[in-house]
């Protein structure tokens, strides 16, 4: 029984030469929360491209070039539109990686899909009808992240504004889950929210770092609980999805943006490999779910 049948047939979305859904692979979506820098963003790319690769997982890269939703004024915010599609492009021509970015205003998103192949709609803006139309009509494939104060099955009003919109019409969509808020300065994951989003006819993907901010729970700055990814990631692997969203750096504590959620690289491949071992058990394991 295909993963597949925890409710309906899940579509598939193609990203450049890989594909969520449907049945294939486990697909990784990673990077540094934000471009520190094209060295660093390049590098770390090519660092994960071959753990990607030595696992047989595909991967899409993923770096903002702008954080326009930093706790302080003060923090980093990332190289810009400009030069940071500039980054993103220079990436995608060194590794041929896939790449997605987040975009924070309608008029970013046809330049941001010059660059991208998946346009992210943060999870604070998803309820944001312009912002959405104006990403899904661009053609590139759109991550709707689910908002922090959502429940999962309204997550179809968000995929309808893609898909049905008169001015958009765009199928290529599916939904990440990044926690949900639980009074303040935290977030838990409800592991219904996985077969729930999948029977909104969509590809489903796990953001295990971002559901472990402590939002505002710093000076000034977003906490995190990145001790906790391992088992999370794990968990939800076994709950099935069709991709997993990690923020990965090589020095966490030194990451310009989310350094307390982050992944550090030495731990990535060993736990891709108990990623894909679990999520071939639960293809194999998956029962319907009856609403």
């Amino acid at each position: 029984m295909s993963r597949a049948s925890y409710n309906v047939a899940v579509p598939s979305v193609t990203i450049g030469d890989l594909t969520i859904g449907g049945g294939a692979a486990l697909v990784l979506i990673a990077g540094p929360c934000v471009i520190e820098s094209e060295e660093h963003a390049t590098d770390l790319a090519g660092e994960i491209a071959a753990i990607a690769k030595r696992v047989n997982v595909p991967y899409v890269f993923k770096a903002s070039y702008d954080k326009a939703n930093r706790t302080s004024g003060k923090s980093f915010r990332g190289p810009g539109l400009r030069d940071g599609l500039r980054v993103l492009a220079a990436v995608k021509a060194r590794h041929g990686l896939a790449i997605l970015t987040d975009v924070h205003e309608p008029s970013h998103a046809g330049p941001a899909a010059e660059v991208a192949d998946v346009l992210q709609i943060p999870a604070f803006l998803a309820r944001q009808t312009d912002l959405i139309v104006a990403a899904a009509k661009t053609g590139a494939a759109i991550n709707l992240k689910k908002a922090q104060f959502l429940a999962p099955a309204d997550m179809k009003h968000a995929i309808a504004k893609v898909i049905d919109s008169r001015d958009a019409g765009n199928a290529r969509v599916f939904v990440t889950e990044r926690g949900t808020s639980f009074g303040y300065h935290d977030l838990v994951v409800d592991m219904r929210s996985f077969p729930i989003m999948r029977g909104l006819g969509v590809p489903v993907v796990f953001d295990v770092t971002h559901s472990l901010q402590l939002p505002g729970g710093g000076d000034g700055i977003t906490a995190g609980l990145a001790q906790y990814i391992e088992p999370l990631a794990q968990a939800g692997v076994a709950a099935g999805v069709d991709g997993v969203f990690l923020e990965v750096h090589e020095q966490p504590s030194r990451a310009k943006s989310d350094a307390q959620n982050a992944l550090a690289l030495d731990k990535l491949e060993p736990l891709l490999r108990r990623l894909i071992a679990i999520d071939a058990i639960a293809r194999q394991t998956a029962v319907p779910v009856h609403g």
